[in-house]
């Protein structure tokens, strides 16, 4: 079927106008996850245990998660766009698609770059992310997480996503180099961190903490954590001693009354 020409340029018209009315949801802030639903087959089922946190900045994101019944702890990390989804539900819908690079998950790590397409829906606290056509043993499902918007407008020098370069721990005149590939992100009052080492036995293992943080002015950083792989540090409060190198680096000191644990950061750049 044939459309006339001034049909054709409306269609169009109409389109645009649509695109410019809808405003992309602005992502950056910190978010806590209030609950998972896949659904598919004869699937329908809701997971509340599952702690998460997922922060995203201006160019990054990172999620970081805690599972109480396994002590199993999950992170990933990488860069996102978005952009308004005009072909779902009248333009209601925006896509955001991440691009993570790096990832740990209980006793494996991965360097590859994957690709995730969410559709971002706004609510009322937050926000709901939908990856549909997840296929396993050939039944589709869908996974909807809802989170609540728990981040603050403060900004601070920190703001953004890093990674350490170098840990050590000073124990007396002792000295010990850590081995272990971490990742941080600090925004709207919270952080993420996470990391994977391997033992002697070269077995992977990962390990989170998030939760929010405040900066007393240049050089002293309290970091609250409420959810951590590690029983010690969860519902804890580490006063760190912060060095600032410039704008891109900076190095943080954990005093205890037997040890110094020492990190130093770099930013992470698109």
């Amino acid at each position: 079927m044939k459309f006339p020409l001034i049909a054709v340029l409306l269609l169009l018209l109409t389109a645009c106008n649509n695109a410019e009315k809808h405003e992309s949801m602005s992502m950056p802030g910190a978010y806590k996850m209030l609950y998972q639903k896949v659904k598919g087959g004869t699937t329908d089922t809701t997971f509340t245990a599952l702690q998460q946190q997922k922060i995203y900045t201006d160019e990054y994101m990172m999620y970081a998660n805690f599972n109480p019944s396994d002590s199993v702890s999950n992170f990933g990390i990488g860069t996102y766009i978005i952009k308004p989804d005009i072909a779902i539900s009248g333009a209601k819908t925006d896509t955001v698609t991440e691009h993570v690079f790096y990832n740990g998950n209980d006793t494996t790590k991965s360097e590859t770059l994957h690709h995730f397409k969410l559709l971002i829906e706004k609510t009322g606290v937050g926000y709901k992310q939908i990856i549909p056509g997840i296929e396993s043993d050939s039944i589709k499902f869908t996974l909807t997480e809802d989170y609540e918007n728990v981040g603050t407008q403060v900004t601070t020098p920190l703001d953004g996503a890093w990674k350490m370069e170098k840990e050590f721990i000073v124990k007396g005149k002792d000295t010990t180099v850590v081995a272990a590939t971490q990742f941080k992100v600090y925004y709207a009052g919270h952080f993420i961190w996470g990391h994977t080492y391997e033992d002697a036995a070269k077995k992977t293992h990962t390990g989170i903490g998030f939760g929010a943080f405040t900066l007393s002015g240049t050089d002293k950083l309290k970091e609250s954590v409420t959810v951590s792989t590690y029983a010690g540090a969860r519902n804890h409060d580490f006063d760190i001693a912060l060095e600032m190198n410039g704008t891109d680096s900076f190095k943080q000191t954990i005093t205890t009354d037997s040890s110094k644990q020492v990190e130093t950061y770099t930013r992470l750049k698109r």
